[in-house]
């Protein structure tokens, strides 16, 4: 049986930059967490989708565009819609730090912004989501 991480790293909206999305996924592969990029330009249904399919233990994702606020709020709903409660969902970039409470309260476990390290992200990831899912 895999013991390994389950993380979905999510590219969401518009944005065309991935290269840290991308950063942080290697990070966490080389940490022996599997790892699912979806790739640039998903919807929060689609990075969903990818959670559901995936059994993942956690998602991240990475938002650039200012478009934060309604991507977090939306992947939050869909995930309550479909009675996840067992995901745990951080995220990181260009995110303002008076929208991180809010972002908190709409179940954001964690924010990374700029000068987060790698090593942060993965010791982060390995405290807070625990064991993976179905174990």
């Amino acid at each position: 049986m895999d013991e390994r991480i389950r993380v979905v790293i999510g590219k969401p909206g518009l944005d065309g930059h991935d290269r840290g999305a991308k950063v942080v996924a290697r990070a966490l592969r080389d940490a022996g967490m599997e790892v699912v990029y979806t790739g640039l330009h998903q919807t929060p249904e689609q990075i969903v989708e990818t959670v559901v399919q995936e059994d993942a233990d956690a998602v991240g994702l990475s938002v650039l565009s200012g478009a934060h606020m309604t991507l977090f709020s939306r992947l939050s709903e869909l995930l309550s819609e479909r009675g996840i409660d067992d995901v745990v969902v951080f995220g990181g970039g260009i995110i303002p730090d008076e929208d991180i409470p809010e972002l908190q309260r709409l179940g954001v476990a964690k924010i990374f912004t700029p000068g987060a390290t790698t090593t942060d992200i993965v010791d982060w990831v390995r405290e807070h989501v625990g064991a993976p899912a179905g174990t």
